[in-house]
């Protein structure tokens, strides 16, 4: 079970403007010939995702392997927790002190947790050995502070924002040493970039 920190990011470190518009930075989803696609409910997620070659073998292994998406809440109401349907994962747990919305696809399998913690115990439960992805951001941010993630994987969109939200949120731990990466991947429109976490 390997718990990952993964977004798309800018050139300068952002994986969205000030007001949650990630820009350019999907395109490369879209942009190849390979599709990556959600058989049991591809209208949820809009177009079909399609990468290119470079793209597809990560892109599609990450996916299958992960089990479980740790999210924030500002992410599940932007998204309306894409109506139920996780992503990229048969499950999502939610950071939030709010609970979820009365009446909200009662059967869709999501967790609300009240704290990062207590979120990446209920996801250690939830993927039978599967691996666990959190959410860049905030979230992200205060897993990696914790000593709750074991690899940052980042895909780098080649667009500079200036300003935003920035990938490690508002990272407040102590300096933070990862290894080389173990992933380099040149793909079209964006590069796949995966770092161990050093663990002291």
């Amino acid at each position: 079970m390997t718990t990952y920190l993964h977004a798309v990011s800018s050139l300068d470190g952002y994986i969205a403007d000030d007001n949650d518009d990630v820009g350019s930075l999907h395109d490369w989803y879209f942009n190849g010939d390979h599709p990556i696609v959600d058989e049991d409910h591809p209208e949820v997620h809009g177009s079909p995702f399609q990468v290119s070659a470079a793209s597809v073998d990560y892109v599609s292994g990450m996916w299958s392997r992960q089990k479980v998406v740790v999210i924030g809440r500002r992410l599940f109401d932007l998204t309306n927790g894409w109506e139920g349907h996780p992503a990229a994962s048969d499950h999502v747990v939610v950071v939030s002190h709010r609970p979820k919305p009365e009446g909200w696809h009662p059967d869709a399998p999501y967790e609300f947790a009240t704290s990062v913690e207590d979120a990446l115990v209920r996801a250690h439960r939830l993927a039978g050995g599967g691996d666990i992805g959190v959410t860049a951001g905030d979230i992200g941010g205060q897993a990696l502070a914790l000593g709750l993630i074991d690899h940052v994987a980042i895909d780098i969109a080649p667009v500079v924002f200036g300003h935003g939200k920035p990938y490690f949120g508002s990272f407040a731990g102590a300096h933070q040493l990862l290894e080389d990466p173990d992933v380099v991947i040149q793909g079209e429109r964006v590069l796949h970039l995966r770092y161990p976490v050093r663990k002291n």
